[in-house]
Parts: C-alpha cells; structure tokens; sequence
C-alpha cells in the first residue's frame, strides 16, 4: 500500500477573525495604557466623593443626611470626565501607530486600513462600554447604601447608552485631529483646547446672551434651560436644570422618560441696574422632546463627519516620511 501524502492547505482567516484579531490587539494596548487606567482610578475616585462628600458634611454639623431615592438616576458621568476618557482612549489610537513605527508590521498582516480603522474604533467602543458599567454598578451600589433604596434603576442602562454616545462625539474629535496631525500630543492638546474654549465660554454666552441657541450646535454642554415645577425653585434657578448640549445626552434621556410632556424654558440674566438686583429675563421655550432629539441628530452628525475624517486621513497617509 503506497503511503499518501497528505500537504496542508493554508487558508485564509475570514474577515470576522481578522476584525476580531484587529479589536483584540487594539484593547490590549488600551489595557497597557497607564492612562486609562489612572483616569479610571479618577473617576471612580470623583464618584467616591460625590457618595462620601454629603455624609461626611452632614456628620459635621450634626444633622441625618436624608434619603434620596433620585439620587443614582439624576447624576450621572460629568462632561469633563466624559472628555477625559474620550481622550485618553484614543489619543493615540492612530497617531500612537505612526510615532512608534508599528504601523509598518501592522499593516503587513492581511487586513485593509479600513478594517485596522474601524477594528480600534469598536475596541473604544468596547472599553468604553465595560469601564461605564462598572462605574454605573458602582455608583449604583454606592446610592443604595448611602441614600436608601433607589427609583428608575431600570433606566441606568438608558443613561450607559446616552454617556458612552456623549463620550463619542469627543472621540471622534480627538481621533480626527490624531490621524491628521500623527501626532499623540497634538490630539490631546487640539481637544483640550477646545473644550476648554466652549467650557467657558458656553455659561457666560448661555446665562448673558440672547444667542445661547447657538451652543445647541457645538460639542459641550450647550444652553442651559429649566424645566418650571420640577425641584425647588429659587430666585436664580426657576425649576430642574435641563442642558442641550451633546454631553447631556443621557440625562435628556432620562428627564424624557419621566417627564416626557415638559417644556424646557431659556432665561438670560439682565436688568443690570446700580443698586439692584439682576434679573431673569425669559426667552423662550420649547418641548423637551425638541431639545433631547436635537441633541441626538448633533451629536450622531458629529460623530459621523469626525470618523469619516479621520478614517480618510488614515487611509491616505504615508506611513514613511
């Protein structure tokens, strides 16, 4: 009997694993990325804070800190920690590939620009996803002990999605700016130039101004606005504070759900008079439905125009120069 040869035939992986392959090399380098994980140790260390914060004050001066059954469902991630885990995700996601060379071995292996492009973007999608969670179960835990049972847990998941959508916006700001410029510094310093900008200048244009309506359509926070009969009123804050922007997402969401037939009110602070009072001069107000769906078409536009930037400049830059 003859013997038979028997030769192996080489395959080619399908495009699922090479994708796969892509994501799992991208979350990997998140993991050895120090500063993810320090700005992971920050916000579980604002949020820490913001539970234990209260309970010592009240301590203090003697008084029971009452119990909040709002509390886990009203706060949620801030737009300055939003930022923080936008940028340090992805600062260097295609920039980091041109300044340590490894982009030449990287694309020797059998996957297009496009698949390494979009594979990072789901591996910051993936991060993103699973250090939220673990935030939000901690926050949860944390208002559970600290303020009594909770209402509307089932809505956390709404408020995770409407985050990590906020969070994007940001990303693919600092991703365009990364895959232009191949440079990990100027991606971080270019976003943190402009948040600050709209940082400061989106409460005095929104408070002063009679064009707040414009900062619905830049990244931020946007106009701030005041749902009238939801909290306590006072001279200066007319009812529950609603913010158009696109990192108020998730608690748009949220005001909706429960409030879903509310108005959202504007107001400028004018009047200025030697001896008097400022005041609060209305301008005009429209449904929180407009405000929330607004939002949701800025940021989408935003988070549209920005990838699409950043995948043609990947995909038409020289990887010697």
């Amino acid at each position: 009997m003859s013997a038979i040869k028997r030769t192996g035939v080489r395959t080619n992986p399908t495009w699922i694993t090479r994708f796969w392959a892509v994501v799992k090399y991208e979350l990997l380098w998140n993991i050895r990325k120090k500063k993810f994980l320090g700005i992971v140790v920050v916000a579980f260390a604002f949020a820490t804070l913001s539970l234990a914060l209260p309970t010592i004050l009240y301590n203090i001066i003697g008084q029971p800190l009452g119990q909040n059954p709002d509390y886990v469902i009203s706060s949620g991630i801030g737009g300055l920690v939003l930022f923080l885990f936008a940028v340090v995700t992805v600062m260097n996601t295609i920039s980091g590939e041109f300044e340590s060379g490894t982009i030449v071995p990287l694309l020797t292996k059998p996957v297009s620009r496009t698949m390494i492009f979009f594979g990072k973007l789901f591996a910051a999608f993936i991060t993103l996803l699973s250090a939220y969670s673990v935030l939000f179960v901690y926050m949860a835990i944390g208002g559970t002990i600290v303020y009594g049972p909770q209402n509307n847990l089932h809505l956390v998941p709404l408020s995770l999605l409407g985050s990590i959508t906020s969070t994007f916006v940001w990303i693919a700001i600092v991703l365009a700016i990364g895959s232009i410029s191949k440079s990990s510094l100027i991606a971080a310093l270019g976003a943190f130039g402009i948040f600050i900008a709209l940082f400061i200048s989106a409460p005095i244009v929104s408070i002063f101004s009679e064009q707040a309506g414009v900062l619905t359509y830049v990244p931020g926070s946007g106009a701030s606005g005041y749902i009238k009969g939801l909290g306590p009123p006072t001279q200066y804050i007319p009812g529950l504070s609603v913010s158009t922007g696109t990192d108020s997402i998730a608690a748009n969401l949220i005001n909706y759900i429960l409030h879903s037939s509310s108005n959202v009110t504007f107001f400028k602070i004018g009047g200025f008079q030697p001896g008097q009072i400022p005041q609060i001069i209305e301008l005009y107000t429209e449904p929180l439905s407009l405000v929330l769906l607004r939002s949701i078409i800025v940021a989408v536009t935003y988070i549209l125009v920005f990838t699409l930037v950043s995948w043609f400049a990947f995909k038409r830059a020289e990887v010697l120069e």
